[in-house]
């Protein structure tokens, strides 16, 4: 998967896409040839779902899902992932932005797979499916209609459409029954609260989410919605079972095991460690710097025009971005209340607020920040803000109010 800013999913893999097309081929002819041949060829293949630890990298700290499919006859055993990109697309940034990158179904050997997470210190867990052999038939099918060059890639988005989810329906359409989840959800808690609980070792991956994240992050998710992340898929299926209209019912997972275990993943190479620069203390260090000079300002009687155009300019740029995010298509972005202190307009404003600034002026806008920084103080009771986001607020609204004051007119 791979986050807003960036959202999980593995790296662009060097796969043998002749050999994988020849073994689904090889596969889907049984259905051509004989339907009496099927039970027999279906049984020697397994299908698993992969379920793999989160990463360093941006785009791989919610870790990742991908289908492992072995047949123990012709010794092929492969793993699909609806995973891969390349950051050498052209505009890709820009198009991740407003929500109009595509991703790839990827495929490759079990050997490479494991030895790029071993490499990684990633551990992975495989559940093996409790599948019919139509059922395992299907997805066989499935997954070479994906194949097709026409279909291999989609349109990718972190919540609705990503790795995880799309091995999800893959499976789910493609069996007989209907899948029932057992186990109870204890809450429904938001998207911001899951993504928090895999980005809180990086502080500043988590800034930028909840940066271009707006308030549909913080409704609460349905279980569907909370199968985004391969963890939580992975709990589900493990207490998921197959029912029929006649009653009758069969657990989904038949087994699971670590294929990669935690205790080898933690030894791997790659481990990060938290940066002593967060945020919050940058957003501190802002605060106590625009109290001394406002307190300075207040004795003086002189403006301190130069942290004002920086505020200004600064606050517009970031005030950019989000605007950006209006045109979005992602779901959850274009409805952001950070938008009242990082401004665009502060950037198209900056440059007479400063000319003001350096005459000993005033300059209306400031009574419009302040009252954008109140309004924005009182949206905490309906949005979660990104960490230091509030101090900020709250530095503006001491430059705004100072700067709107009879004293300075």
């Amino acid at each position: 998967m791979r986050n807003i800013s960036y959202f999980c999913i593995v790296k662009e893999n060097n796969c043998i896409f002749k050999t994988i097309f020849a073994v689904l081929l090889t596969l889907t002819f049984y259905s051509t040839r004989a339907q009496i041949a099927l039970p027999s060829e279906m049984d020697s293949v397994k299908i698993c779902l992969l379920t793999c630890g989160p990463g360093n990298e941006v785009w791989s700290l919610y870790g990742h899902t991908a289908i492992r499919i072995e047949n123990r006859i012709n010794g092929t055993d492969i793993v699909v992932n609806y995973g891969t990109f390349s950051l050498k697309q052209k505009m890709f940034v820009l198009r991740f932005i407003f929500g109009l990158t595509d991703y790839s179904m990827g495929i490759c050997g079990i050997t490479d797979f494991i030895a790029e997470y071993t490499y990684e210190g990633r551990w992975v867990k495989q559940q093996e499916l409790n599948l019919l052999p139509e059922e395992k038939m299907n997805i066989v099918k499935a997954i070479e209609i994906n194949a097709r060059p026409e279909n291999i890639n989609y349109r990718y988005n972190f919540f609705y459409n990503n790795c995880t989810t799309r091995a999800r329906d893959l499976i789910v359409r493609n069996i007989n029954g209907e899948v029932i989840f057992e186990n109870k959800m204890e809450n429904s808690p938001s998207f911001r609260t899951m993504i928090h609980g895999c980005n809180e070792h990086d502080r500043w991956a988590r800034f930028g989410n909840d940066l271009l994240l707006g308030i549909k992050a913080d409704f609460r998710t349905s279980r569907s919605q909370q199968q985004f992340l391969p963890a939580n898929l992975e709990r589900d299926f493990s207490n998921a079972s197959i029912a029929y209209d006649n009653g009758k019912r069969r657990k989904l997972v038949s087994g699971s095991s670590m294929l990669i275990p935690e205790s080898i993943a933690k030894g791997s190479p790659g481990c990060s460690s938290e940066s002593i620069v967060t945020p919050l203390l940058l957003s501190i260090c802002l605060l106590i710097a625009v109290a001394v000079a406002t307190l300075v300002q207040l004795l003086t009687k002189r403006r301190m025009w130069i942290l004002d155009s920086i505020l200004m300019v600064s606050s517009g740029l970031a005030g950019v971005i989000l605007f950006a995010m209006l045109f979005s298509s992602h779901p959850t972005v274009n409805l952001n209340l950070q938008i009242l202190i990082l401004n665009p307009i502060s950037l198209i404003l900056a440059y007479k607020i400063t000319r003001n600034g350096m005459k000993g002026k005033g300059h209306w806008y400031w009574k419009v920040t302040a009252a954008c920084c109140i309004l924005f103080l009182i949206g905490n009771c309906i949005q979660v803000y990104a960490e230091g986001m509030n101090i900020l607020a709250l530095s503006l609204l001491i430059r705004s109010v100072v700067n709107s004051s009879k004293a300075y007119k």
